[in-house]
């Protein structure tokens, strides 16, 4: 079974706009679990631009499903995730400042920074998945670092999926294919939508997670909550 994780990121967003709680992240994740979400994820960034870090050690208190927190890990974010524990940790390569993330690790190059990260939380208990562009080379580095999935950076499949589905998945089920053989947990995200989700899930071998949240959290504008979770949880059927 391939597991919904729900980003609430935007919804701590709109919050930050005008101040104050609303809309309230703890209720949106209690919400997004009692609806079918069998996941939460959060990206904490040092300015707290969205995900504040008081946020996560709250939501660490309520959430009962698995508990994602991803983000590069500077001293501050490794310092939060050994602190709350989360179930899983996703690590991306991008810098604090940039606006979202836009590429997976060079598993290669930053190989030895990123086994001792990796080995930091997993002395302590957590799951780490890196997040890694479909490319069968970065799949087989990230192996070396002791990671135990890694992610798939689906931004390139999303942007080319209405001009060619077929051509858009192919480095991606590559890419799965030899994370399951040498051993690898397979996750996925970044513009995953009710548009694209079906067929990227049926296409991508042992597929354990997807993490979505501007799609989601944009399509519940307009069908709810509620009926959003439901039709993302469908397109993984």
């Amino acid at each position: 079974m391939t597991k919904l994780s729900v980003n609430i990121n935007k919804i701590a967003t709109i919050r930050n706009a005008r101040g104050g709680n609303t809309p309230n992240v703890v209720d949106a994740a209690v919400n997004c679990e009692k609806y079918g979400s069998q996941g939460i994820t959060v990206h904490p960034r040092p300015d707290e631009r969205h995900i504040r870090y008081q946020d996560v050690r709250d939501l660490k208190k309520i959430v009962t499903t698995e508990f994602n927190i991803e983000g590069y890990p500077c001293k501050e974010f490794i310092d939060l995730v050994l602190e709350v524990i989360p179930t899983q940790v996703t690590l991306v390569p991008d810098p604090p400042t940039a606006l979202t993330s836009n590429a997976g690790w060079d598993t290669q190059a930053n190989k030895s920074f990123l086994i001792d990260v990796v080995k930091t939380f997993k002395d302590k208990g957590i799951r780490v998945s890196l997040f890694v562009d479909p490319m069968v080379s970065m799949v087989q580095h990230a192996l070396e670092t002791g990671t135990d999935r890694i992610e798939l950076y689906t931004e390139p499949y999303a942007t080319s999926y209405p001009l060619d589905k077929e051509k858009a998945i192919k480095p991606f089920i590559e890419a799965a294919a030899e994370a399951q053989k040498l051993g690898l947990g397979v996750n996925a995200g970044h513009d995953l939508s009710l548009l694209n989700l079906n067929y990227f899930y049926k296409n991508i071998p042992g597929l354990l997670e997807v993490s979505i949240g501007h799609a989601l959290i944009s399509d519940a504008l307009y069908l709810g909550l509620e009926e959003t979770v439901k039709q993302y949880l469908n397109q993984l059927k």
